[in-house]
């Protein structure tokens, strides 16, 4: 067979039957190379949380009861309190249960089911005992104080009132007396001198200055009537607005406490409040464009009230209770995701109430060991780590059935493989002698997986990139001289070498092919000859030799026990010296390989030739006389 090679170094026309036979190509082709992309793109460096994967963030901006969205304030804040929430002990000793206790006294002492009526001076006597309790942070103190400002404000609008009473009184009896004075009172030397008449024969008043309506007792009688009118409704004027900053201050710690949560507190302020004033005026006075009014106005469109307020913070109460119950029975299932979830939110609305706070630590270990891997999975993500992004989603999986596994999965499949193909890239341009495209490539695989294992194994490759070289000519080399064992000998040096070079991999395949074949081939023959069958060994050999004429190693052995079946090999040469005679001399060719089956009996090349002469000497009958036979 006569061919072409295909790599450049090897030379043509090797002989036929060789242990490496090049494949047929129209012309040589080059050093092989890998097909770049005509267009390079890089690769975003965003990673894949880029909004793709939506951080576990239950704490939001706001939480709405009732209708009513309450701001919850910093996010990073709330986070971290639910993060100590989560590690600190339940609040459940003796002192805890005693505050809760007076706070269900001081509400049900102040509640208008009471029998006989809420008791506004019980109530408040309690409210010093429950403040001690650390966990208050003093506020029932602060009601109280709010309650006690509030009497002693209500004590000084009621002295007002007496006040305007007593001088209402006073002046009420001076207009009876300048009344009196005014009708009555006369000089008497002028009313008894007097000679003037009137038409109907009567004495005039008298009309002296300094008596009667013309003196200066009855001016001054005037004045203080308007004196003491002014003062009254300076009174009235002071009361109202007393009142009413009064409401004020006090609802000022109402609406504090509502934005922080303190529900009980709001509760037990509001009922004090229906108690302190009885009017009706319920109205919040908080002014129309602050934050606190927008917040209802904007949610339900109304003005915020007291009874808003309660009605609220008993819906919020409730709520984070319903939240609770949610969390028990997701937790008893083993859905860890959204018992944490409900566990958040049942902690923002209501982190001071008893459902939350008497959570016990090892539930709440559970959700603090899952929510930390969760937060250290999303981090992993932003960070491209996806060695561990994928060994945390393992554990997650684990952890919680209701895990939302998909698009973490999805991430970390495209984005691994991604930098893998970018690797592989970088390798074919490296071996291609393309260093700016294989730099370009390892830089986009190094953005989207920094940590990827391969870029170790890349790097080692470049550091070994010019013995990679050597080795890869040397296996050329080899090719072109025919010098196949020395390619066997060094296989594991060369087989990495070549590695992506399909060209290269089919010779080397082919190679050690047919080396194990000539191998396994001499092993046998070398049994024969142990068991004292040399005739079976080297025909055995002799076979092969006809597939591959150069092996060094093959015509060796034939050579060592070639003395020892002489006799043999020279029926076997003389047969076939016969049988290509031109003419052929088939008779003695017969004659010369049935001589060399009697030396060696199982001999198939003797065989093969006795049957081939036989058949020329003796052809088939192709009228059927074999089959009448």
């Amino acid at each position: 067979m006569k061919s072409r090679l295909l790599l450049p170094l090897c030379l043509a026309g090797l002989a036929h039957a060789q242990v490496y036979t090049p494949p047929p190509a129209a012309k040589p082709a080059a050093t092989p190379t890998d097909t770049a992309p005509a267009a390079e793109k890089k690769q975003p460096a965003a990673g894949p949380l880029g909004q793709e994967i939506p951080m576990l963030d239950p704490a939001a901006e706001t939480i709405t009861v009732g209708g009513v969205a309450i701001p919850l304030g910093d996010n990073r804040l709330l986070k971290a309190r639910f993060e100590k929430y989560l590690s600190q002990p339940p609040e459940s000793d003796e002192a805890a249960a005693k505050y809760r206790e007076t706070i269900a006294n001081i509400l049900a002492t102040i509640s208008p089911f009471r029998d006989g009526g809420p008791d506004l001076y019980a109530a408040f006597t309690q409210l010093p005992g429950a403040s001690a309790y650390p966990g208050d942070a003093n506020l029932c103190g602060s009601l109280a104080e709010s309650i006690y400002m509030a009497m002693l404000a209500k004590q000084d609008v009621n002295g007002l009132k007496k006040l305007n009473l007593s001088i209402e009184e006073e002046k009420k009896a001076i207009i009876l007396e300048g009344d009196w004075k005014a009708r009555h009172e006369r000089d008497k030397e002028l009313g008894n001198s007097s000679d003037v008449k009137d038409k109907k024969g009567k004495s005039p008043p008298a009309t002296n200055p300094g008596a009667g309506v013309n003196s200066l007792k009855y001016a001054d009688t005037l004045r203080r009537i308007a004196e003491i009118e002014a003062l009254k409704k300076a009174n009235i004027v002071r009361t109202e607005a007393g009142t009413l900053r009064t409401k004020a201050q006090y609802q000022v710690s109402m609406i504090q406490w509502f934005v922080q949560r303190r529900y009980e507190h709001v509760l037990m302020a509001a009922r004090f409040y229906n108690q302190i004033w009885k009017d009706g005026d319920a109205t919040l006075r908080v002014d129309k464009d602050s934050d606190v009014s927008k917040l209802f106005s904007e949610s339900v469109g109304v003005s915020p009230t007291v009874a808003s307020l309660d009605s609220l913070s008993n819906e919020a109460i409730r709520e984070t209770a319903k939240y609770i119950e949610a969390f028990d029975l997701m937790l008893s299932r083993g859905e860890l995701h959204n018992a944490s979830q409900r566990l958040m939110e049942a902690y923002a609305l209501g982190e001071y109430l008893a459902p939350v706070a008497t959570l016990s630590l090892d539930k709440k270990r559970r959700i603090a060991e899952y929510v930390r891997d969760l937060h250290e999975l999303y981090g992993t993500l932003q960070a491209h780590d996806y060695t561990k992004t994928m060994d945390l989603a393992e554990r997650l999986k684990s952890a919680a059935k209701d895990f939302p596994s998909s698009k973490v999965d999805s991430a970390i499949a495209a984005y691994t493989l991604a930098s893998d193909l970018a690797i592989e890239e970088a390798k074919g341009h490296l071996l291609a002698k393309e260093g700016d495209k294989a730099a370009a490539k390892i830089k986009a695989a190094a953005e989207i997986w920094p940590t990827n294992p391969k870029l170790k194994e890349f790097r080692n490759l470049v550091s070994n990139s010019g013995g990679l070289i050597l080795i890869r000519n040397d296996f050329d080399r080899l090719l072109s001289e025919g010098n196949f064992r020395e390619v066997a000998r060094r296989q594991y040096e060369i087989a990495p070498a070549i590695q992506g070079d399909p060209s290269r991999e089919d010779a080397f395949k082919q190679i050690m092919t047919n080396l194990t074949k000539i191998e396994t081939a001499l092993g046998k023959a070398s049994e024969f000859s142990k068991m004292g069958q040399d005739y079976a060994a080297w025909e055995q050999l002799a076979k092969l030799r006809e597939d591959f004429p150069d092996d060094p190693k093959l015509g060796r052995e034939l050579e060592l026990l070639a003395p020892k079946v002489a006799d043999f090999t020279r029926a076997l040469d003389k047969a076939r010296q016969f049988e290509n005679r031109t003419p052929k001399q088939i008779g003695s060719a017969l004659s010369w390989y049935l001589k060399a089956r009697s030396i060696y009996p199982q001999s198939d090349l003797a065989d093969v030739g006795t049957k081939r002469l036989t058949d020329e000497i003796l052809p088939p009958d192709d009228g059927g006389t074999a089959g009448r036979e």
